[in-house]
């Protein structure tokens, strides 16, 4: 391996083990290290999990991000940009209801003050990423299958782990502050052509009726609690493009932070409460589209419903 050249400074790791939603720890992590750009990604992002598990969801990503958005602005920092997802878009479920609370968050701080600049990165899913299909279907692969598709016709967008890191760190610095940029995904993929390719790179053959001595089975479990055959992108069609090809910026509406503030108030009551009617009642009011999936029977609290599927079996 080459060496570093002799003037280059070799970053220092600090590793620091919290929560995001620990205002205390927050603030003296930033005070302390002098931070001057934030990438928050730090989210609950599994679909069904979260949908059992409301107010899990809401606190570590919704309130978290409000926590460490106002630690940013105490502590002066530069840039904050918030990793969030194309769940967010006209969610039928509570974690894509709660990252669009935190786009929320970042544009009306954004809005508030013009001493750290504020943005969200929007963007589908990131091929071989801890807890995508790729490693699942791999691994089922290897085990002689079944592979597990929650429907025939659902779709999803997908890019490189290589790509994503480079465009969102390339929209951050474009920011001014309260951007909402969205990344080209390209065409939406089929996730049960892209079971079949697998199998087939794999030098194995689908067993199916038109072939019953087959090497591997494809197995349809049904969309869980909360998802959705296909995600969006984009909220409205105001898109403009950006100096790069695949960076566009989204103008959505927003909440001003004092009226924002009071929302997160009152999910806070709902969720002292256990009051479920009252908390989705706030992110229906709140949330552009939100619409609660018919037939979803979250937790009363944080308690994972006991005929939910282990999250290893599917994929969402």
């Amino acid at each position: 391996m080459a060496k570093l050249p002799a003037d280059v400074v070799r970053p220092r790791v600090v590793t620091v083990l919290g929560s995001v939603s620990d205002e205390r720890l927050v603030n003296a992590l930033l005070s302390e290290h002098r931070v001057e750009t934030i990438y928050h990604a730090a989210a609950y992002k599994h679909v069904p999990m979260v949908e059992c598990n409301p107010t899990a969801g809401i606190i570590n990503n919704a309130l978290g991000t409000l926590v460490i958005a106002k630690a940013a602005v105490r502590n002066r920092v530069e840039r904050f940009v918030l990793i969030s997802t194309d769940k967010a878009v006209r969610p039928t479920n509570v974690m894509g209801a709660s990252k669009r609370l935190s786009e929320l968050v970042v544009q009306a701080e954004a809005a508030s003050q013009s001493g750290t600049v504020f943005t969200a990165v929007r963007f589908g899913n990131v091929l071989d990423s801890s807890g995508s299909v790729v490693p699942l279907f791999r691994k089922q692969i290897a085990e002689g299958g079944p592979l597990t598709v929650t429907h025939p016709d659902v779709v999803r967008y997908f890019m490189s782990i290589h790509e994503a890191a480079e465009l969102v760190i390339q929209a951050g610095a474009m920011a001014t502050g309260g951007e909402v940029f969205v990344l080209q995904m390209g065409e939406p993929v089929r996730i049960l052509d892209l079971a079949r390719l697998m199998v087939r790179l794999s030098n194995r053959e689908i067993r199916d009726d038109k072939n019953p001595d087959g090497d591997i089975e494809i197995c349809f479990t049904g969309l869980r609690p909360g998802e959705k055959l296909y995600e969006e992108l984009l909220i409205g069609a105001s898109t403009k493009p950006t100096e790069h090809q695949r960076i566009y910026k989204s103008d959505e509406p927003f909440l001003p932070l004092k009226d924002l503030e009071r929302e997160f108030d009152l999910l806070m009551l709902a969720i002292e409460a256990e009051d479920m009617i009252a908390l989705k009642s706030v992110l229906t009011r709140v949330v552009e589209g939100y619409q609660p999936a018919s037939g979803a029977k979250p937790g009363k609290g944080a308690h994972q419903s006991p005929d939910q599927e282990p999250i290893s079996q599917t994929i969402h």
